[in-house]
C-alpha cells in the first residue's frame, strides 16, 4: 500500500471544505506542516476552525490562513508571537477558544481514544470554567473537558514509511502524535520516506492506520523562533 501523493495540493484534493474544523500539529516553529499550510491556502477554503497550540506566526505557519481571513476560529493555547492573530480578536473578527496547553493535549488525546470527557483541576475558578461542569475529586473542585474532534489532521513528521507509519523527532514531537489520531482523516507531511519494512517497529510513533495521505517535503523551511547570540 503506497499512501504517498505527488503535492501536498493533491493530497488535499477532495478532502477540504469550506466550514471544517481542522487539527493541526506543531509547537510554536517547530514540527508545522507547512506545505499542507500553503496548499490549503490556494483551495480558497474559508470559515475554518482550527485546532493547533498556537497560530504560527506572521507570514509563516498557521499565519498565513489568519492573513488571507480563511479561518473563523482558533482552539489554542499560545497566542502569542502573531500581530494579525491579535489584530482580528481584538476586533471582533475571530473567534477564539483559549485552552491551557496540557488540556488542549489531553483533549486531543482523549478525542484519539474515543473518551468523550474527562475531569482536571486545571482552569477551576478562572474563565476557563465558565459553563463547565464541576465535580469534586478527594476533596478538591475539578472541570469536566470535553475532547477534541476534527474533520481532518495535517501534521509534520521527520520520517515515514510507504504505508503511513510515522516517526517523529525530538521537539516536533509536540501535538503531532495527538492531531493525527483525533480526526475522520489525517494527512502526513514527511522530510524522509522510506520503502515499507525499513523502519523498526518499536520506534513508530503513530501506526499507519491512522494516516490516510502522505506528501513528501524533503526540504522544509527550518525557522528559528527567536535567535538570542552574546555580543562578540
Amino acid at each position: 500500500m503506497n499512501k504517498q501523493y505527488p503535492s501536498a495540493a493533491a493530497a488535499l484534493e477532495g478532502v477540504v471544505r469550506d466550514g471544517m474544523t481542522l487539527a493541526v500539529g506543531g509547537f510554536g516553529l517547530c514540527g508545522i506542516p507547512e506545505a499542507l499550510i500553503d496548499a490549503l491556502r490556494a483551495t480558497g477554503c474559508k470559515d475554518l476552525t482550527v485546532i493547533s497550540n498556537n497560530a504560527g506566526v506572521d507570514g509563516f505557519g498557521l499565519g498565513v490562513l489568519l492573513e488571507s481571513r480563511q479561518v473563523r476560529k482558533m482552539i489554542a493555547s499560545y497566542v502569542g508571537e502573531n500581530k494579525e492573530f491579535e489584530r482580528q480578536f481584538l476586533a471582533g473578527e475571530l473567534e477564539l477558544e483559549f485552552t491551557p496547553q496540557g488540556s488542549l493535549a489531553e483533549k486531543l488525546r482523549a478525542g484519539g481514544a474515543g473518551i468523550p470527557a474527562f475531569y482536571t483541576k486545571t482552569g477551576y475558578g478562572t474563565l476557563v470554567a465558565e459553563g463547565k461542569e464541576v465535580r469534586e475529586f478527594d476533596g478538591e473542585p475539578h472541570i469536566m473537558e470535553r475532547c477534541l474532534r476534527a474533520d481532518l489532521s495535517l501534521v509534520k513528521a521527520w520520517k515515514a514509511d510507504r504505508a503511513g507509519n510515522l516517526v517523529f523527532r525530538k521537539t516536533a514531537r509536540n501535538f503531532n502524535p495527538m492531531c493525527a489520531t483525533a480526526s475522520k482523516m489525517c494527512i502526513a507531511e514527511v522530510e524522509q520516506l522510506v520503502d515499507i519494512g525499513e523502519l523498526d517497529p518499536d520506534m513508530i510513533h503513530t501506526p499507519g492506520i491512522y494516516v490516510k495521505r502522505l506528501v513528501h517535503n524533503p526540504s522544509p523551511e527550518k525557522r528559528i523562533e527567536k535567535r538570542t547570540t552574546r555580543e562578540s
